[in-house]
């Protein structure tokens, strides 16, 4: 066997996960799961939100599986602190609980995946996978809940999250995704370069973001303009 050979079986980097349950046989269990793919690996383990966070921050991580009902900080307080800590760091949330507050709670948090401990051995590498992705994993009861919340608020005249910026901010986002400088969109809106930029600010701290190329990729998504 050649040298290729060999580095062609050699799995890629793993991801590193902190896993945190209060039960010690859960978190076993859970180890088990995802220790034995090649490209997992439970690099710490918590017993509870704030050691959670303690271990955060003495070690690499790419994917933190919390438990949501934990000691002294909940999963939830917990995905709070770590998305402010580690923006980078990546969150499942782990319950047993088939609950629409908890789940529409986890994904306030900051948690990109919702996955019930009873389907875990079918469901959990699938989400850490996804997760790594940046896309996000939701059992199919947790799905139906979105969309019946979404349906609800339009039914009710609630504004849908799409709604969050006025007309001339869709039109600036558009042009800003376009490849538009300042100069050009004030030329083709009529308003000042000063304006254009107040109306920039206003998009990236409305929506979250910190740059044009998030604000283009939010373009994308919200079907102001092609990929």
């Amino acid at each position: 066997m050649n040298d290729q050979d060999i580095h062609a079986d050699r799995p890629a980097e793993k991801i590193r996960i902190l896993l945190a349950d209060d039960h010690a046989l859960v978190r076993r269990g859970v180890r088990l799961i995802l220790d034995r793919e090649p490209d997992l690996e439970v690099v710490a383990e918590a017993g509870d939100g704030a050691e959670a966070i303690a271990m955060a921050r003495t070690h690499d991580v790419d994917l933190a599986v919390l438990d949501i009902a934990m000691p002294r900080l909940t999963g939830l307080q917990a995905a709070r602190e770590l998305t402010s800590l580690k923006p980078g760091l990546r969150i499942l949330m782990l319950t047993m609980h088939d609950n629409e507050q908890y789940l529409f709670q986890a994904l306030k948090a900051g948690a990109g995946g919702y996955v019930l401990k009873s389907v875990a051995d079918r469901d959990l590498v699938a989400a850490c996978r996804a997760a790594m992705r940046d896309e996000p994993f939701l059992y199919p009861g947790a799905v139906t809940a979105l969309i019946r919340n979404y349906l609800d608020r339009v039914r009710h005249g609630e504004e849908a999250p799409e709604q969050l910026l006025t007309p001339r901010e869709e039109e600036v986002l558009k042009l800003v995704a376009e490849g538009h400088s300042s100069k050009e969109i004030a030329e083709l809106l009529f308003i000042s370069v000063k304006t254009v930029q107040r109306h920039r600010e206003n998009l990236l701290h409305k929506l979250g973001l910190r740059d044009r190329l998030e604000l283009t990729r939010y373009a994308i998504r919200a079907g102001l303009v092609e990929p």
